[in-house]
């Protein structure tokens, strides 16, 4: 079981998917603690990266396809929003 502490903006440190059958705990700023399957926090990553890419006008890879000069994408997230009964 992996243990993930929420940090007092209301957020989780999660860079990657987790498997789908693992179970993860999470400990609330509020004192609770509950427990989800990686399927459920993936589905909040992947909400979290879709709200990131609509919010800088990025296509659903990731990119900004305005015809301008070459940058960094900032493609990714490391942090996801949580909050106690997510996913039901």
């Amino acid at each position: 079981m992996i243990t993930l502490k929420q940090d007092a903006d209301g957020f989780i440190r999660m860079s990657r998917h987790y498997p789908a059958g693992v179970r993860i705990r999470i400990e609330f700023t509020d004192g609770s603690a509950g427990e989800f399957s990686g399927r459920t926090l993936n589905e909040a990553y992947d909400a979290a990266l879709a709200e990131f890419r609509a919010g800088n006008n990025l296509d659903a890879k990731g990119y900004d396809r305005t015809p301008a000069a070459r940058k960094a994408s900032g493609n990714r997230i490391d942090f996801v929003p949580v909050h106690p009964g997510l996913g039901e």
